[in-house]
């Protein structure tokens, strides 16, 4: 029997049909150029961190487990210097003890805002869960009510920069920018390295003094470059994101100019304890290989975008990015045009996960956002983004977004199933 036959079979006990299959690889056809181009930025980027692992001598010494206070730890010193060498920085903050992506930002944005200063965002309204950090959606502990103002400019129609306007609201008390790279839940195109360059070196030549700290979550070893390396102060990420490779089983990371990472450390810790104290519980094995791995596991993400794209484009879905456009992140956006497509096509990508594959996923108030949000994740990590998920919220214009995959071909199946999903359901013909 040829592969192709076993490999259509092995689909079908999985519940995918020989139809689904077939459009899948009409689409798969189309991307193998593309794919070379992702392999081949993956190749520099593992190239990039194994140089920096070797710089800074990792050794076994640096997996052993620290406890209490955790002074003297080799292991978190050592990881923390990898991270800054990796991403061309002075100096990074990488710690277990950051619990999210937005937890990293509200670090970053409480130590270097103080009363009396403004927050500017060039690039519209923030992710939904930065809102109450900030105090757009009023909330205790927001910044808004430790005396931090926030001014906002929306993009222009197309998705680009208002230097107008952005010059207009830079001003004696800005005192931070923050640009948010990946689309968020919104539809707009996410930026690129050097967008983001520009758009910083335009800030700066307003205001040299201004900080300028960049949302990098979704966007680490997509392109040969970080915002870092275009003048960021800051880059804040999470580690169950591209740069905890799958194994991170949480944390954060801040990396930038000294000044800036002793201050988050001072926040994150206490003033007087900064970088000194956070044990790190026997975790660094796995931020230290997940690391390592980060490069390629984002690179089977990427293929799994595309794949959505390029598969849903053709069925005449509007997609965010396009399948042919460059990649700035790992998210795609499918406009799916109804509450029941979101549903299904989350069903599929919850039907095609390792963990939890029998949950139905359905649309619920969750914390941080305005509206129901519906989640699909069946994750060996608790809301790792990196691993195979799609969610969006229920609102117009009824957009999913999907991402991750530890592997391209498991983010291949998601995608898959997914259709067969919205194919049962009647809400696409094949």
């Amino acid at each position: 029997m040829e592969r192709s036959t076993h490999l259509q079979q092995m689909y079908q006990e999985l519940g995918i049909s020989p139809d689904v299959y077939a459009r899948g690889e009409e689409a798969l056809a189309r991307l193998r150029p593309r794919f070379a181009e992702i392999d081949a930025v993956a190749e520099y980027n593992q190239a990039k961190v194994l140089s920096a692992m070797q710089k800074n001598r990792v050794d076994a010494a640096c997996f052993a487990a620290t406890t209490g206070y955790g002074y003297n730890d080799v292991g978190r010193e050592k990881l923390e210097r990898v991270y800054a060498d990796v991403f061309h920085t002075q100096a990074a903050l990488v710690r277990p003890q950051i619990t999210c992506g937005t937890h990293a930002l509200a670090v970053a944005l409480s130590a270097n805002l103080l009363p009396g200063d403004e927050l500017l965002s060039p690039v519209g309204l923030p992710y939904d869960t930065l809102q109450e950090v900030i105090g757009i959606r009023p909330s205790p502990c927001s910044l808004r009510e430790m005396g931090v103002s926030y001014r906002q400019v929306d993009l222009l129609a197309d998705g680009t920069f208002d230097y107008d306007a952005i010059r207009a609201a830079i001003n004696d008390r800005t005192k931070l920018i923050t640009i948010q790279r990946s689309k968020g839940y919104a539809t707009r195109p996410s930026f690129s390295v050097e967008e983001i360059g520009r758009l910083i070196a335009f800030c700066k030549s307003v205001k040299p003094d201004v900080l300028c700290m960049v949302d990098n979550c979704y966007g680490e070893f997509v392109e040969l470059s970080e915002p870092s390396d275009a003048g960021a102060d800051m880059v804040v990420g999470s580690l169950i994101k591209n740069p905890g490779g799958g194994l991170a089983p949480v944390g954060g990371y801040i990396c930038g100019t000294e000044q800036c990472v002793q201050r988050c450390a001072y926040r994150l810790s206490a003033p007087g304890l900064g970088q000194e104290v956070g044990a790190n519980l026997g975790l660094l094995p796995a931020l230290f290989q997940g690391f390592f791995l980060a490069p390629t596991v984002t690179a089977g993400a990427l293929k799994g975008a595309i794949f959505a794209a390029s598969l849903y484009g053709e069925l005449g879905f509007r997609c965010v990015p396009e399948a042919g456009a460059d990649r700035h992140d790992i998210i795609q956006a499918v406009e799916l045009g109804s509450e029941a497509a979101m549903v299904a096509f989350c069903k599929g990508i919850q039907a095609a996960a390792p963990v939890d594959s029998y949950v139905t996923p359905v649309p619920w108030a969750m914390p941080g956002y305005d509206s129901d949000v519906i989640m699909a994740a069946g994750a060996f990590v608790q809301g790792s983004s990196i691993e195979l998920s799609a969610d969006g919220p229920i609102r117009p214009p009824y957009a999913v977004y999907f991402q991750g995959g530890l592997t391209w071909y498991h983010a291949k199946t998601g995608i898959l199933m997914s259709l067969q999903r919205m194919a049962e359901a009647g809400l696409v013909s094949l």
